[in-house]
């Protein structure tokens, strides 16, 4: 996963600390959640906003990459503690110094190719431990 939104309610303090500036933007993701989600109801939906999720117990193994200047950090960072919590095997990698879309950045940021390298290894141990 990666810098997933995993909460639509947006209310983690990285929202409100990155909302302009980096990127992603507080008026991007109004943009986003007004044409992903039906209605204001479906903010609590679990399948829209899985951090809401009464139990994450047998949801599939993750690799959860966040930025440290994304709004989205902390929803990110919650749901790969969660997920750990609920015994899924998870690897939260936090790359402390980037904005959210690094990862696409190969041509201009080293940071990128190290993120690719890290979920290409982790997708590679998850297919040969299937």
């Amino acid at each position: 996963m990666i810098y997933p939104a995993t909460d639509f309610a947006n209310d983690k303090p990285s929202h409100d600390l990155f909302a302009e500036g980096y990127m992603l933007t507080r008026t991007s993701i109004a943009w986003f959640t007004g044409n992903y989600l039906a209605g204001p109801a479906d903010i609590a939906d679990w399948r829209a906003s899985p951090l809401r999720a009464a139990s994450l117990a047998r949801v599939a193994p993750a690799f959860v990459v966040t930025a440290g200047f994304d709004p989205l950090r902390d929803e990110g960072k919650a749901y790969a503690e969660r997920l750990t919590e609920a015994g899924v095997a998870t690897r939260h990698a936090s790359y402390d110094g980037m904005i959210h879309g690094f990862f696409g950045m190969t041509g201009k940021i080293d940071t990128a190719r190290l993120a690719i390298d890290e979920a290409g290894a982790a997708l590679a141990a998850a297919f040969a431990a299937a």
